[in-house]
């Protein structure tokens, strides 16, 4: 505007002065100088400081950047330098001629006007990427709708589907499905944020599919639940939505899912192209014609068709079932987020852009996160976690013993999977997280200890009075039933529901004279340091002990507490582990 209306800016463009500063992050403007035509016959000379936008910082140098010219500033500048060395000499401020502060005043309006458009240009364009992203997302309802970003853990279920329709999703057999939880993680982040763990859920596992309330086209209806069917059954099959999936890993984990996030073939090629590669690695050669797979030994860079081929495939890895292709899926995936959180992509405008527009594409969320500035809330809470404390694990399960000797299905294995299940629940990582928590763990393990150690008194010794407050219902009477039936405690009762209504946690009252039955019912139930409250003073030779069952309470004879170590025999990778081959 003012470079141009005057005439005397020599052809530069008012854009070229705006430099990206890398100490703020962002632009400013650098108005050099003028040479005088004296000076610059004489050659260089030491640059005045430079003047910037609001808010002002200590003048410096003015730097040239790269590859670039060097840039005239506006006329009526020259004297910045000057004024300063006479204040500095005087203490007073030299007075400024009226022709001086006319041209300030006409540098002031151009430098505002630049800014104001640039302002605006920017915002505009803002809106328009915000629109575009935005118009990207598909949303299904599914009768829930939680904020973006809650206080407590956070359980996002990850669905890819086998949808064969739709953009880069044919071509592949089996035409026209419907698309099923070909595979399907439920993540979840602590609540302190500090580590998160990622279950692997067969698709080939047989479990229970409850009831589930759908909504299309406007008109509600209740899908009806099946029993004994495949977990993949769960989505697609008798129309029903991820709702119906999310319902089923809650029935199954005990976990409330917070967001349901769903993806299908596309996603993966998009997603993988969208971070330049992703890195993996083979233990042997692997040559698969159902999946298209052919990679060599070694380590590779991966994307498109050959990342949807890698996640695909069974038939050449271990034994050649499902479980094995979720190691390699869990591989690529603790691949992706490394390259998805490295310098590489987050300092690349372009790798950000193609990343966002891929996966906004891709995807099909609950309503709760049904908008980008939603996703963002969500992606900002969920990038505090580091990426050394994310691991991926499979929910354990065995052959399936009811298809004899060919198995095609497995079911879960509950010795192992429900210790499993309680750890996530309660927060407990499966990597070590922080030496704090190491250390309030050994307190906390040594507390319980000193609690326990001791006598432990007889079964039929023990007297208990079980109050209900775990919010589930006829908990009391399962847990006295259990404990008179199997533990041998006939000295139990039902003290019906707990007052005041839903309780937290699980808490067991006594007397120091009943502190060996405490210890006794303790060891049984698995109960923790802190759920053992003894009183001041002893109680009558009769008296009960009183048990409450909080929301932490997840069946009789399921310990309470959460082990502190994963069962043997788990499998699980740990994101930041490069050293993964597949064999």
């Amino acid at each position: 505007m003012d470079a141009q209306g005057r005439g005397r800016a020599g052809g530069i463009d008012p854009a070229d002065q705006w430099v990206f500063d890398p100490d703020t992050g962002s632009y400013e403007l650098r108005i050099d100088e003028p040479a005088s035509p004296d000076r610059a016959a004489s050659g260089p000379t030491t640059p005045a400081p430079s003047r910037r936008t609001a808010p002002a910082r200590a003048t410096a140098a003015p730097r040239k950047q790269p590859g670039t010219r060097t840039v005239p500033g506006q006329r009526g500048t020259g004297g910045g330098g000057r004024r300063a060395a006479a204040k500095a000499a005087t203490g007073r401020r030299r007075p400024k001629p009226k022709k001086q502060a006319a041209r300030k005043k006409k540098v002031l309006m151009w430098t505002g006007g630049t800014l104001g458009f640039v302002l605006v240009a920017g915002s505009v364009g803002g809106y328009l990427l915000y629109q575009h992203f935005n118009n990207n997302i598909d949303k299904v309802d599914v009768g829930i709708n939680n904020d973006a970003v809650i206080d407590g853990p956070v359980n996002i279920l990850v669905i890819g589907t086998d949808k064969r329709s739709g953009k880069g999703n044919t071509g592949y057999g089996d035409d026209g499905s419907v698309g099923h939880a070909d595979t399907t993680l439920l993540f979840h982040v602590s609540e302190d944020r500090t580590n998160a763990t990622a279950l692997s859920i067969p698709r080939d596992m047989i479990t229970d599919i409850p009831d589930c309330p759908t909504k299309s086209g406007g008109k509600s209806r209740t899908i009806p639940g099946s029993k004994g069917v495949r977990f993949n059954e769960s989505l697609g099959q008798e129309d029903r939505d991820p709702g119906c999936t999310w319902r089923t890993v809650e029935q199954l984990t005990g976990l409330k899912v917070t967001h349901f996030m769903m993806a299908d073939f596309n996603a993966v090629k998009e997603l993988s192209a969208a971070v330049g590669g992703v890195d993996v690695c083979l233990a042997k050669d692997i040559n698969d014609p159902k999946s298209h797979l052919k990679l060599s030994k070694g380590h590779h860079s991966i994307q498109g068709e050959d990342a949807l081929a890698f996640v695909r495939t069974r038939h050449s890895v271990g034994f050649e079932s499902d479980l094995d292709r979720i190691k390699l899926q869990q591989q690529f995936l603790s691949s992706m987020i490394r390259k998805m959180k490295s310098g590489d992509t987050l300092s690349n405008p372009k790798k950000l852009y193609d990343l966002s527009d891929a996966a906004t594409n891709s995807l099909t969320v609950d309503t709760g996160i049904g908008s980008i500035s939603k996703l963002m809330s969500l992606a900002k809470e969920l990038s505090k976690v580091n990426l050394k404390n994310i691991t991926f694990a499979t929910v354990p399960v065995v052959d399936n013993p009811a298809e004899g000797k060919f198995h095609k299905t497995v079911v879960l294995d509950k010795p192992k999977a429900e210790p499993l299940f309680a750890m996530v629940r309660q927060d407990v990582s499966l990597t070590e997280v922080k030496e704090k928590e190491r250390k309030q763990k050994e307190e906390a393990d040594a507390k319980q200890a000193a609690l326990l150690q001791g006598p432990k008194a007889a079964p039929a010794q023990v007297r208990v009075k079980v109050l209900n407050g775990s919010g589930k219902v006829g908990a009391a009477q399962e847990t006295v039933a259990w404990m008179q039936n199997t533990k041998g405690m006939g000295h139990t009762s039902n003290g019906g529901n707990a007052a005041g209504g839903k309780k937290d946690k699980t808490v067991l009252e006594f007397a120091p004279n009943q502190a060996d039955q405490a210890r006794r019912l303790a060891e049984d139930m698995g109960l923790p340091a802190d759920a053992l409250k003894q009183s001041a003073t002893d109680a009558a030779p009769t008296a009960e002990m009183t048990l409450t069952l909080g929301a932490d309470f997840h069946g009789a004879g399921t310990p309470v507490t959460a082990p502190q170590k994963a069962p043997e025999g788990i499998q699980k990778v740990e994101a930041d582990d490069e050293n993964i081959c597949a064999k």
